[in-house]
């Protein structure tokens, strides 16, 4: 049977050659997939470039707006923050995300939702970094690797330090590898145990647009001199018994961008009929 992966370079080769994965875990049927150039003017309509990949579980139709970015891979960022949560889970390095607690440290981060204690509900909510730092910490670079290298997560490369590789370390994913991780998490398809699974999915971040119900992550890589920052958002959207896995990066030359990654998603998932 065609895995996922090896689906989406088979039907990929015509027509979205950056795309072409190159390992695969999920079995599914093959997709059909296509390039719609007018996704991208989203991105341009607010001054920036980026990249949208939308999968269609229903129709087994993926969807991307361009042929380029949508397969060139960077920092996940706190994108990671879902594989991360997973591993502390699946490894006891937390039992429970609304009763184990991470005290404040008490160094004081501009972002004033860090500086507070966590359960791991709350961390997730607020992307507290410090918190996620002490999870791999305590995970150490052993584990670590051995369930990036389970989840088949985008390069599997954690050099770089056990608690930063994710944010400017060795660590690098495509959106096509994003879909295919955040889509074997939906199925609970991934090879840890399916409470893991649940208690993540259940801890996502929301947010409601219209029918749909969007359970998604932010991510934001600060940009080395004169170069911009990149903003990610991944996830999937849930309207009645259709489900959309996505994810979208762009470069942030605005403080807006950061802000405008949830509205450019809902819109680039209406536009595919998502939401």
């Amino acid at each position: 049977m065609l895995t996922r992966r090896t689906a989406l370079g088979l039907c990929a080769a015509a027509s979205i050659p950056a795309l072409i994965p190159a390992r695969a875990f999920a079995e599914v049927a093959p997709p059909r997939s296509e390039i719609r150039t007018s996704l991208a003017k989203r991105f341009a309509d607010v001054g920036t470039e980026g990249t949208f990949v939308g999968y269609k579980t229903d129709d087994y139709l993926i969807v991307a707006s361009d042929a380029k970015r949508s397969g060139d891979a960077f920092s996940p960022a706190s994108t990671f923050k879902i594989p991360n949560s997973l591993i502390a889970l699946e490894t006891g390095v937390v039992s429970d995300p609304d009763k184990d607690v991470f005290k404040w440290d008490g160094v004081r981060h501009s972002n004033e939702a860090w500086n507070r204690d966590h359960t791991l509900r709350s961390a997730i909510a607020v992307s507290a970094l410090p918190v996620y730092q002490e999870i791999a910490r305590r995970i150490g670079p052993e584990r670590m690797q051995k369930y990036v290298d389970l989840f088949d997560y985008g390069n599997r490369n954690i050099g770089g330090g056990i608690d930063h590789f994710w944010v400017g370390g060795d660590l690098k994913i495509d959106c096509i590898q994003q879909i295919d991780f955040l889509d074997r998490l939906r199925r609970r398809a991934l090879p840890i145990s399916k409470r893991s699974q649940d208690l993540v999915a259940d801890i996502l971040p929301v947010t409601k647009a219209s029918e749909a119900t969007i359970r998604a992550k932010t991510g934001l890589l600060l940009g080395k001199q004169g170069q911009p920052s990149l903003g990610w958002l991944v996830g999937w959207a849930e309207k009645g018994d259709q489900q959309t896995v996505f994810a979208l990066n762009l470069d942030v030359r605005d403080p807006s961008h950061v802000a405008g990654r949830a509205t450019l998603a809902q819109q680039l998932l209406g536009d595919i009929g998502a939401v």
